[in-house]
């Protein structure tokens, strides 16, 4: 049995059309998934049937969504300064819960960059300067049982920052935390703040652009357990979950990378029945 995880970005918007906004994108995949007799299901049930708590009879026919970098974009609608108004992800799927029996509903896990400061700097550089990246919505989010809320490291080592937590500046590209120093502060310091925020650490991590070292993999991550909190972390690797793959590196598909068209989606899933 093997379970697709699906990645959207929430800024990723250049135009409305399906190929080139992760938000049309999604609203159109929602009815799509339900088409096909697929049900989404939350990232803690995939990590359960993962690691043996739940059956593949109860995961058959099954998919998970994250989103990446949490954004604004994720839980509030905004008007974009080229292509105007846009519906949340987190209302896109709100509005397509409400049109759907209770068992077929939808629950989210967003990815979140966790450090204020990078997150500050980056709405500034990345965005519009308009305060659409900071951490008050994340609560209400995890309320809401609609979209939870996990990890996407401390400051993403992104390229547009003047300083990063990796000891020799390399920057936009996650391979190079492979020392205990940096990775303590992009994994531990990073579910600490995130959990002075939501009253609880998060479980969950996404790795920044799907990238990870063989040090995190095979030795921060399963013996610094009691440190870092975590239970389970995502790469980018165009695949599908099945239990054979490594914990600490589960694969998802990503939007506009590995589909970009509802019919490339239904080919993508359909893939996955086989």
């Amino acid at each position: 049995m093997s379970i697709p995880i699906l990645t959207y970005h929430s800024m990723n918007i250049t135009n409305n059309t399906y190929s080139g906004n992760d938000h049309v994108a999604l609203a159109a995949d929602l009815q799509m998934i339900g088409d096909l007799g697929f049900r989404v299901i939350s990232l803690r049930q995939l990590v359960d049937w993962h690691t043996g708590y739940l059956s593949d009879d109860q995961m058959i026919n099954s998919l998970v969504i994250t989103m990446d970098d949490g954004a604004w974009f994720d839980y509030y609608d905004l008007v974009h300064p080229v292509c105007g108004m846009q519906r949340s992800m987190f209302n896109i799927i709100r509005d397509f819960n409400k049109t759907v029996s209770t068992n077929k509903r939808v629950q989210a896990t967003s990815f979140v960059i966790a450090s204020p400061e990078a997150r500050l700097s980056l709405d500034k550089s990345c965005m519009v300067g308009q305060g659409w990246w900071n951490d008050q919505w994340w609560s209400d989010s995890v309320a809401s049982e609609i979209m939870n809320i996990e990890c996407h490291s401390w400051d993403h080592v992104h390229p547009m920052l003047e300083h990063v937590s990796q000891c020799n500046q390399v920057k936009g590209d996650f391979r190079f935390i492979n020392n205990y120093s940096d990775a303590d502060v992009q994994f531990a310091k990073a579910g600490q703040y995130i959990g002075q925020i939501l009253g609880r650490r998060p479980d969950f991590f996404a790795y920044p652009y799907g990238e990870v070292s063989d040090y995190v993999v095979n030795q921060y991550l399963p013996t610094c357990v009691s440190e870092h909190g975590y239970l389970a972390a995502f790469t980018t690797q165009a695949k599908a979950v099945t239990k054979e793959d490594n914990i600490w590196a589960l694969p998802r598909y990503v939007c506009g990378r590995d589909w970009n068209s509802k019919d490339g989606l239904r080919e993508l899933l359909i893939s996955c029945l086989e």
